[in-house]
């Protein structure tokens, strides 16, 4: 009798072991597949985890009929009205490795159980912080950390199996959108891209690439080119620029970068005085540029002496006579700028130059600023 009750307690528990076998143990899951597909959108990176169920002939059933319209009681589970999976078998999970925008809206950092409110004219997506659930039968939108609207949209070609891509990207941007049968589910994710790379360059400043100087001044170009945080912008064209270690005082690049941005915070009296430093260190297109520059911000008297200064050094280089002509034109000086462009013709280096010159030429003779 012990024996026999024995062999059937290992019958039993072999059969209750047998049964708890996660499908995740590689065993075909029918007509489903794993996936996940992961991309950066600014610096950020988004992944998705799902499973990918198949049409598999049952066309024209799929959008309003295996996947539900709405929310539903799905007889299992909480007994709650759910929304649905977003795939198959276990929750479809999005991950975001930085706080983002979706829909407009702000979203935390973190990893989310990703539903749908299917409706063919306005559907729902729901980020839910319970991301290690099966399906959507234990759902509770107390858990909802995000709900948007959007519009579905019909697609051409027929999907197979269900698949998540990133289309229509942008660099601070990207859709992240559903695809399956004749029917794609698109939202919208964005970044603040600028933060993101003022942050990563902050970091970088202070690891190896910030004990030089180079890599000080592309960090103080960068904020300088995007506006932003003009004032860290200064601080690290300073320390390019400055006399101690990293820097290097006799840097054209970081002097003019520091004098540019000082412009932009409008202290034109600084930032001449940092191009005075820097123009015995700049090569004539160098200083062609930096009395552009100047012309630009409406700094027409630095430009002047720029473009002079580079004259003195260089009076029979064509650049440097290019950098008089547009001297003599923001002076209104037209006909001593004709003199200065009819010198430059016949020193223009290629046919593009000669052209240039030329329309130079055309406009101050009929009394135009070329600037």
């Amino acid at each position: 009798m012990k024996n026999y009750l024995l062999v059937t307690v290992i019958i039993l528990l072999a059969g209750s072991l047998s049964a708890q076998v996660p499908y995740n143990s590689g065993l075909p899951n029918g007509y489903t597949k794993k996936a996940v597909v992961s991309e950066e959108i600014g610096l950020t990176m988004v992944s998705i985890s799902y499973h990918r169920p198949a049409v598999n002939g049952r066309e024209g059933k799929i959008w309003g009929q295996i996947v539900p319209v709405g929310f539903v009681n799905q007889g299992f589970g909480n007994g709650k009205l759910t929304p649905w999976r977003a795939g198959a078998n276990e929750n479809t999970v999005i991950e975001f490795k930085d706080d983002v925008i979706v829909e407009g809206q702000p979203l935390p950092k973190g990893k989310y159980g990703l539903f749908i409110a299917y409706d063919p004219v306005e559907s729902m997506v729901i980020f839910s912080k319970r991301s290690d659930a099966w399906g959507s039968f234990f759902y509770d939108d107390k858990e909802d950390a995000l709900r948007v609207k959007v519009k579905p949209k019909a697609i051409g070609n027929n999907v197979e199996n269900l698949k998540y891509e990133f289309i229509n990207q942008k660099p601070n941007s990207a859709v992240i959108a559903l695809f399956w049968e004749k029917l794609s589910i698109p939202f919208t994710v964005e970044v603040d891209f600028l933060k993101q790379q003022y942050e990563a360059l902050l970091a970088e400043s202070q690891n190896p690439r910030g004990f030089t100087w180079q890599g000080l001044n592309i960090a103080a170009n960068w904020a300088l080119q995007n506006n932003y945080n003009l004032e860290k912008g200064l601080e690290w064209a300073t320390l390019a620029s400055g006399p101690n270690f990293p820097g290097d005082p006799t840097s054209f690049s970081a002097l003019s970068t520091k004098a540019s941005i000082l412009l932009k915070l409008g202290k034109p009296d600084e930032a001449m005085a940092v191009v005075r430093k820097a123009l015995p260190y700049g090569n004539p297109g160098q200083l062609l540029q930096l009395g552009r520059q100047l012309i630009a911000t409406k700094n027409i008297a630095g430009a002047i002496e720029v473009f002079q200064f580079n004259y003195d050094k260089n009076p029979n280089q064509f650049i440097a006579l290019v950098g008089m002509i547009r001297a003599h034109s923001a002076k209104g000086e037209y006909a001593k700028a004709v003199d200065f462009a009819t010198k430059a013709l016949p020193l223009a280096p290629n046919d593009a130059s000669t052209k240039g010159v030329q329309a130079m030429l055309d406009r101050l003779k009929s009394g135009s600023d070329i600037n």
